[in-house]
């Protein structure tokens, strides 16, 4: 199988782990501490030498190559509000490849390595850091991304935060997707492929 076609596949994986669990926080206002790191590390990993190394969590990889296949597949799992989120950050993506910001973004990650010799990536420092890149860098590049969920969630600053921070590693993911050849069009029109993958990568 085409290697570039499974380390695609792995980045969109990336990319849905990050928004299902920006949809769970924005819905319940907490967040599974283990998922939350395996997507805040994709963050950190800006010049890997294999697609593998930027997704070493294989758990975590596992629920996003289950989530290609409810969104993609034939079946009745699709989730609208999951997809609508994929759509935002796609687009935003496109706009930040476009622009000059990636400088900005990779020294502000920069910031974050150094305050990882003090904190753990789920800290709340290092988490509303994550957050501010987001809105400063990312969130100025076009629409925002309407997060729906429970208001007495989405009212909390930490949960505020914890979303923001999800968004930029979906946009790590984005940003990754798009450098392995993915293009809108292939989530329509090689979509067959791609849930194979997903199903073959969730077996191995």
């Amino acid at each position: 199988m085409n290697e570039q076609l499974i380390e695609r596949t792995m980045a969109f994986a990336g990319i849905l782990q990050a928004i299902a669990q920006v949809q769970y926080i924005a819905r319940h206002g907490s967040a599974d501490t283990d998922s939350l790191a395996a997507s805040l590390n994709t963050i950190l990993v800006t010049n890997p030498d294999s697609t593998s190394e930027v997704y070493a969590d294989k758990v975590a990889l596992k629920k996003g190559y289950q989530l290609v296949i409810n969104q993609l597949g034939d079946g009745k799992e699709k989730d609208v509000e999951i997809t609508r989120y994929l759509v935002g950050v796609l687009a935003l993506e496109r706009k930040l490849s476009r622009g000059n910001a990636m400088g900005i973004l990779a020294e502000r990650i920069n910031q974050v390595h150094r305050q990882l010799h003090h904190f753990s990536i789920t800290d709340e420092q290092v988490i509303a850091n994550f957050a501010g890149i987001y809105s400063d860098i990312i969130s100025t590049l076009g629409p925002k991304i309407q997060i729906s969920g429970n208001p007495e969630c989405l009212k909390q600053s930490q949960v505020q935060e914890k979303v923001r921070a999800l968004l930029l590693a979906a946009m790590r993911s984005a940003v990754l997707w798009r450098q392995l050849g993915g293009k809108r069009r292939h989530l329509v029109f090689a979509r067959k492929t791609i849930v194979d993958i997903a199903n073959k990568s969730l077996t191995l």
